[in-house]
């Protein structure tokens, strides 16, 4: 058996009410990073969507961070948390405004400590480069599709899965089915968002509210296509419903655009993409699904879907990591030259 490895918390773990608080810690958490002692170790591996980066480490170790985005709050989404969060003005939105400052400051010199960056999607690699000026290489995240099963039969509602947080555009999904009467749509998640969408739903629209994984993937499966429409890095929810042999209508821009091969695409398509996120754009999207007909194949859809698969991401990591190491001890500023694919 392989040895447990062991789990080292900061002092943050200890902070008072740090669950239900959080937000008001994110000033401490680049100096809570910088508290991990890591000189005994020569391979450090980061999995980063804001601070685990900032790891601070010696010319004698090498540092691969798998980077799920740069900070989207400190960055593309800063302005939309500020409102979400009333923080838009007032003497506490200059003071959030001044942290957030500092954080994208600490951010770009943390940079520096990484000697090869991962991305988790092309659209996340462009986002590195804009971010910090830094070659990276994609490396598709693991989606457990073993834990999903085929269901080639489908039936006449629609589903979308998601946290229930406005960046989602949940709102935007339930606003284009009121134009649609005659279509069903399911609603499953839970988040700040619930009682505000509840009180919009009309009657063709039915929110659960959370639910377990078994009630999720049987969902999933039964529906006659996945809804998404967030801006999302890489977006595993679309992967998941594929694997049910649904799919995908998706707003297309971000991760999705690498998860769904659109209807115009070329062949075996396993979704489409809207181009706004308006309503109109996705109640039109829905009606060129129901114009398309039989031309989505469940089977394809399952078959594009084990390309993300947890075996395959294995697989890829072990490789890349092997070929970093080789590089770094041989020559380290071959490094991102050799194994970086992209901006």
């Amino acid at each position: 058996m392989l040895p447990v490895p062991s789990i080292t918390t900061t002092f943050l773990q200890r902070a008072p009410f740090v669950r239900r608080s959080f937000w008001n810690y994110l000033p401490l958490t680049g100096l809570a990073v910088e508290t991990h002692d890591l000189r005994d170790h020569d391979l450090i591996v980061s999995s980063s969507h804001a601070f685990a980066k900032g790891v601070l480490t010696t010319a004698e170790q090498l540092h691969v961070s798998y980077v799920h985005s740069p900070m989207r709050y400190a960055w593309d989404l800063h302005h939309q948390y500020l409102a979400d969060y009333k923080l838009d003005s007032g003497a506490k939105g200059w003071l959030a405004r001044w942290m957030f400052h500092r954080l994208r400051i600490w951010d770009r010199q943390t940079a520096n400590n990484v000697d090869l960056f991962l991305a988790n999607s092309r659209h996340v690699q462009q986002r590195i480069w804009r971010t910090y000026r830094r070659r990276s290489r994609v490396l598709y995240p693991p989606v457990r599709t073993s834990s999903f099963t085929l269901q080639p039969v489908k039936e006449d509602f629609y589903v979308t899965v998601s946290r229930l947080v406005s960046y989602k555009r949940v709102d935007l999904i339930v606003d284009a089915f009121r134009a649609m009467p005659q279509r069903k749509l399911v609603v499953i998640g839970s988040g700040p968002d619930l009682d505000a969408l509840r009180a919009r739903c009309p009657q063709n629209v039915e929110l659960m509210g959370w639910q377990p994984d078994e009630v999720v993937q049987d969902y999933m499966g039964r529906a006659r296509a996945f809804v998404f429409a967030a801006h999302e890095d890489f977006g595993i929810s679309p992967v998941e419903a594929q694997a049910c042999g649904t799919p995908v209508i998706a707003y297309g821009v971000g991760g999705a655009c690498e998860t769904v091969r659109g209807l115009h695409d070329g062949p075996e398509p396993t979704g489409l993409f809207f181009a706004q996120q308006t309503p109109e754009s996705l109640a039109a999207a829905v009606d060129e699904f129901e114009a398309a007909g039989a031309v989505f194949d469940p089977h394809r859809c399952r078959q594009w879907a084990e390309t993300f698969s947890e075996e395959r991401f294995l697989r890829e990591f072990a490789d890349v990591i092997e070929r970093a190491w080789d590089l770094w001890r041989r020559s380290p500023l071959e490094l991102e030259p050799a194994l970086a694919d992209g901006p």
